[in-house]
């Protein structure tokens, strides 16, 4: 099968022949199982590749929430000190370059093709027998060590490894990097990580290596202990960012300015906005002072957690280039915000966020509330769709008294979805909506009434949903720079 995929590679791109040869390989994103978690075969697949794990110095990070943003501020840091910095994270929500590549997008594709065809004949030539408990390789842990081949191609100066589940038995586990780093802990994959909190964190916990310097994000202090106790196994320094921060202030930017605008057709404009943030610690000669495009609260401590990180690697860096690094790192479908639609000129801003937890849904309406209440964008729309394992219960309760219309959807093909269970949870909720099963319907009919109203329209729920929407949006002829921009950013 490979060969012919192989040999088909100059009439498609690399990532097309790779992404093709990977659908025969068992994808837990795709189809969640228990006990396909260990270390071995990684272990045993970087060896067998020459340990691309150690072509440069690395960073490590993993968490409930907050990892994507940490390793993505991380690596625009580290690309601003002209350090060639390789970024591995996940999940991709158009193209699959978005999980690796440098820190300001992709690889060039001589990169890709070199690795493609490095990792594609080097596992084909495995045999079966020899690979440890005679077990199958999985997507996951091939798509890691596609990464590892692209740095160790690249010649990247710093890569940095997000965490895919977990921490203890995550496939980017083999890696022994110069600083980890960990995110808030909430209760997330119970049937694979744990029930509690503190058992979740003990699995996260695993990244933590002798030796090596580990930054942690606020915690309830249960999992604080866990993350000190295992630290203290392993002498490894541990900073609690709670206990180093002097300040940490942030500022939602004027979202309004006054330049004419073809969106809105009145005399303002909504410009791009941004939040401000001040973080104020022993660890920087000066207080950071910088414009996130990540927003929330919890960004800022991203921030902060991604700044100490840096100057404990490097103490002598400059604060103006931890700020630029910082101002520089955008996601997709975190708190997205585009604008300017052509095809739909009266929708104001389209906000993308893949929140899918109860926490996490809690922080997007925290943030979008602080950013419209008292604006001329205060009535909005809501497109709403998650998987059938979310706690849809917990979630529905934060979008209450707060949207002029809510549209229930599936969140594409991929991730099951409980129409049933995600109805009666609103209707228990007392919040009218409406519902359609088909996503590509829902979503133009979503567009459509935010258009006709001229509301902001909130899309959330998952990051399958948000892919879907791009990809609807990308698929209208009247798709122009713009907004093409704003989206693949």
């Amino acid at each position: 099968m490979s060969r012919s995929i192989l040999e088909g590679m100059s009439d498609c791109s690399p990532i097309t022949v790779l992404t093709k040869w990977l659908d025969q390989y068992l994808n837990f994103e795709h189809l969640p199982q228990k006990n396909i978690f260990w270390l071995d075969t990684m272990q045993y697949l970087c060896k067998r590749f020459g340990n691309p794990e150690n072509c440069c110095p690395s960073i490590h990070v993993a968490g409930s929430k907050g990892k994507g943003s940490i390793s993505k501020m991380i690596s625009c840091i580290l690309a601003r000190a002209e350090f060639k910095t390789g970024l591995y994270t996940s999940p991709h929500i158009l193209e699959f370059t978005e999980r690796v590549g440098k820190a300001d997008g992709p690889f060039a594709e001589e990169v890709y093709e070199y690795a493609v065809k490095e990792l594609m004949n080097g596992v084909e030539s495995i045999i079966p027998e020899d690979l440890p408990e005679q077990r199958p390789v999985t997507w996951f842990e091939l798509v890691t060590l596609f990464a590892m081949l692209c740095f160790r191609k690249a010649h990247t100066d710093y890569a940095v490894y997000e965490v895919g589940l977990g921490g203890r038995l995550d496939a980017t586990n083999v890696i022994l990097p110069k600083c980890c780093c960990i995110g808030p802990i909430e209760l997330e994959h119970t049937e694979f990580l744990g029930d509690t909190v503190e058992k979740i964190a003990a699995e996260k916990a695993g990244i933590i290596k002798p030796g090596v310097p580990v930054i942690i994000s606020p915690q309830k202090e249960s999992v604080r202990k866990v993350f000190q106790k295992i630290a203290d196994e392993r002498n490894a320094p541990v900073v609690f960012i709670e206990d180093v921060l002097k300040k940490c202030e942030y500022v939602y930017k004027n979202r309004l300015s006054p330049e004419p605008s073809c969106v809105s057709g009145q005399s303002e404009r909504f410009s791009e906005g941004g939040m401000t943030v001040n973080i104020d610690s022993s660890y920087f000669a000066r207080p950071i002072h910088t414009t996130l495009r990540l927003m929330g609260a919890f960004q800022a401590q991203n921030a902060a957690v991604a700044a100490v990180a840096v100057k404990t690697l490097f103490p002598n860096l400059d604060e103006s280039i931890i700020e630029k690094g910082l101002s520089d790192a955008v996601l997709p479908g975190r708190f997205e915000i585009a604008q300017n639609i052509p095809c739909y000129p009266h929708i104001p801003e389209l906000i993308l966020d893949g929140a899918h937890t109860v926490n996490s849904v809690h922080f997007t309406m925290d943030t979008f509330e602080k950013i419209y209440n008292d604006s001329p964008l205060a009535r909005a729309d809501l497109l709403f769709a998650c998987a059938a394992d979310k706690d849809i219960e917990d979630i529905v309760p934060y979008f209450k008294n707060r949207f002029d219309q809510v549209m229930l959807t599936k969140p594409g093909e991929t991730k099951a979805a409980d129409m049933e269970r995600l109805e009666n949870a609103f209707l228990h909720a007392g919040i009218e909506h409406k519902t359609c099963s088909d996503y590509v319907r829902a979503i133009e009919a979503s567009f459509i009434h935010a258009d006709s109203n001229g509301h902001p329209l909130l899309v959330t729920g998952s990051f399958y949903l948000v892919a879907e929407v791009k990809k609807f949006l990308l698929g209208k002829k009247c798709v122009q720079s713009c907004l093409s921009q704003t989206l693949n950013r």
